[in-house]
């Protein structure tokens, strides 16, 4: 049975890929803190699993979902670089090292754009804690050398999925009649299906001649007003009331937050898989909110 490694793989994202992956015949094997998974100190566990692997995803880290303080910022940090350099030690006491490994990273990496989309190749890094969290995650991630495994980055937009990270929160906002836009709404939303994430994985295992940095990110992104909207629409609600700056300043206060989240303009675009012809399942938000929303 070939095997798959999935790191941090308990979240939305690692749950919804286990799936995916048991489906097509793959055996899973989880790292991580939970029970049941291989343990991060089990360093020696880790590297046996990794033998003969197709594939290594890495996923763990901390969620961004929180106050930026002192020893939040610590946890986000060290939950990514430490547990990337784990695993690429791990795959250099492997004998017969999986394939190809997939790094998580953060579109969030660019900076605030309102101006033009940022690619890979012209995309320009932004500045800031978030954006420094990228930076070294990515540098942990590449500044190992492994002659027998391919390395790939994958800078994720926001993952849209019926199962779980802030589609819920988006709905309960439309449902009680505060979906409308948050700041001005100018800011854009870079988003990916979880289904088309998970066919970009599949489309990158299989072209051998991608690595470095992949935008996981869907080739419409919108403006939050346009997002709202859409959102609205398809839940069959004409009113959202707006959600001005100060307004989510507190709001983000009382939740224990970062207005980030919603605020800085995200216009990512996957250059490098439109050139190499990937097609996207879901590639308007339309298509993937109908999907999401109603058929899920």
């Amino acid at each position: 049975m070939p095997k798959i490694v999935i790191a941090g793989g308990t979240g939305f994202v690692g749950q919804y890929l286990s799936k995916r992956f048991q489906k097509m015949g793959y055996q899973v094997i989880l790292v991580g803190r939970q029970k049941g998974n291989i343990p991060w100190t089990d360093t020696d566990g880790i590297s046996a699993a990794l033998e003969h692997a197709e594939m290594l995803i890495n996923l763990a880290g901390k969620s961004v979902n929180c106050r930026y303080n002192a020893s939040n910022k610590a946890q986000i940090f060290s939950s990514r670089t430490e547990t990337t350099s784990i695993l690429g030690k791990a795959i250099e006491n492997c004998s017969h090292p999986p394939i190809l490994w997939l790094n998580a990273s953060t579109a969030t990496i660019y900076r605030h754009a309102v101006d033009r989309p940022m690619t890979e190749s012209s995309g320009e890094i932004g500045t800031g804690f978030s954006v420094e969290v990228a930076k070294k995650w990515e540098k942990t991630f590449f500044d190992f050398h492994l002659p027998h495994t391919r390395q790939v980055a994958l800078r994720m937009a926001i993952v849209l999925g019926a199962d779980g990270g802030v589609i819920q929160p988006f709905k309960n906002l439309v449902r009680f009649g505060l979906g409308g836009i948050q700041g001005n709404g100018d800011q854009y939303f870079s988003w990916i299906h979880i289904e088309d994430l998970f066919q970009i994985i599949l489309f990158i295992q299989k072209h051998h001649e991608i690595d470095g940095i992949i935008n996981c990110a869907a080739p419409n992104p919108i403006t939050n007003k346009t997002f709202m909207g859409t959102f609205r629409s398809v839940m069959h609600r004409k009113i959202g009331l707006p959600s001005p700056k100060w307004l989510l300043e507190i709001g983000a206060l009382l939740i224990g937050t970062e207005t980030e989240l919603l605020l800085k303009s995200r216009w990512v675009i996957p250059e490098r898989l439109t050139e190499l012809s990937f097609t996207f399942q879901f590639p308007t938000i339309g298509k993937a909110l109908d999907d999401i929303l109603i058929l899920k």
